[in-house]
């Protein structure tokens, strides 16, 4: 079964300092040890990589480049998923919701995707399962 893995979750098992990161490190070797199929976005892989290089540093970025990216599935977001993500974000008129999250949606949508490996609320708000 296909997990998306969202920003939130990569930062809390890169981040010690987190307070959900013994949850999250145990969730990610278990979704690993589990050979569940993880797929991310591009958007959801800039917004990691630049979180982590100003919170964490280099040493974190390589981690997560060579460690976690080659885990996941990624998906390429397109002229058409960005288009639905920002009709989407417009359209919600909500400060607190981003981009990346509306792309993150649309994407879980158009592939029948119900799970999320996630520390965001917005998931749960739009009826997918975390499984954090």
């Amino acid at each position: 079964m296909s997990v998306f893995v969202d920003t939130s979750a990569l930062l809390a098992v890169l981040d010690t300092d987190e307070a959900a990161h013994p949850r999250a490190r145990a969730a990610w070797e278990r979704l690993l040890r589990e050979d569940e199929d993880l797929v991310s976005s591009s958007y959801v892989l800039v917004e990691t990589w630049s979180l982590v290089q100003a919170r964490l540093g280099m040493e974190a970025v390589r981690r997560l480049a060579e460690d976690v990216v080659p885990a996941l599935r990624m998906c390429w977001v397109d002229e058409r998923v960005h288009a639905a993500a920002a009709g989407a974000l417009l359209a919600a008129r909500r400060r607190g919701l981003g981009l990346v999250d509306c792309a993150s949606f649309a994407l879980m949508e158009e592939m029948g995707l119900r799970r999320a490996f996630a520390y965001d609320r917005h998931f749960r708000e739009r009826g997918f399962e975390l499984v954090a």
